[in-house]
């Protein structure tokens, strides 16, 4: 891996308590979706397509005592969008333990297969929180559970896209459970249906709407629970706060 991306921005602390001295180090694995463009073949004149497909990243948090920022180093690169879910995932954090990181620098590093190009987007919050609760409060999350999902300052979790790849890659990945936002509840999957207009047929897609976990469960192999908040997600990782 020859990318690397680190960015810091000051944190201002929301609790009384100080955080000096506060020290732990979390590591979970979370799933993304990324996308493939595929080359364009023998065709000089051809257009390139893309693909998407699920894959895990490991992803960890350790807390020590500094200046009140938010650091994220990462392999592959990550976007701006990442980093703000970094800040927001602190933030729940210090409201959910009470404990005040402003005399701390708290690290997120993120990393992923070499081949992977970069991603971008908010749906680890939901699992940078419970990274950063579960290392002020001396815990370790279950080993065979993993999450997606955005994070709000509220503490609520959010909807994500691809969740079907990314329950896909947390079944190869030997996880027992994926938590998903209960927002993602339901599904639309297409099946094609041959339509009749006279003498005339035509095979046509038709969106038929699922439940998420009926499917997931049925057709990948994988428990579902859905999450609303992050209380929620602490109690199905095994953790107090």
């Amino acid at each position: 891996m020859t990318n690397r991306d680190t960015r810091g921005v000051s944190l201002q602390g929301t609790q009384n308590a100080s955080a000096t001295g506060v020290w732990g180090e979390v590591t979970m694995q979370g799933p993304a979706v990324i996308e493939i463009v595929n080359g364009r073949g023998a065709n000089p004149f051809g257009m390139a397509t893309s693909t998407t497909k699920g894959t895990m990243l490991n992803i960890s948090v350790e807390i020590q005592p500094g200046q009140g920022r938010v650091l994220v180093e990462t392999e592959p690169l990550m976007g701006i969008v990442f980093q703000d879910a970094a800040i927001t995932a602190v933030q729940v954090a210090q409201n959910v333990t009470g404990r005040s990181l402003v005399d701390a620098d708290v690290i997120f590093s993120v990393e992923g297969d070499a081949e992977i190009p970069a991603v971008d987007g908010p749906s680890a919050g939901a699992l940078m929180t419970s990274l950063a609760i579960a290392a002020l409060s001396g815990e370790t999350p279950q080993t065979d559970v993993t999450l997606t999902g955005t994070i709000d300052e509220s503490g609520k979790i959010g909807a994500i896209g691809g969740v079907i790849e990314k329950a896909e890659a947390a079944k190869v990945s030997g996880k027992s459970t994926i938590l998903l936002p209960e927002e993602n509840a339901q599904l639309v999957q297409y099946t094609e249906e041959v339509r009749r207009f006279g003498p005339i047929s035509r095979l046509e897609r038709v969106g038929v709407v699922v439940d998420a976990k009926e499917y997931i469960e049925r057709e990948i192999g994988i428990s579902v629970i859905y999450v609303n908040t992050i209380n929620d997600v602490g109690q199905y990782l095994g953790l107090s706060a």
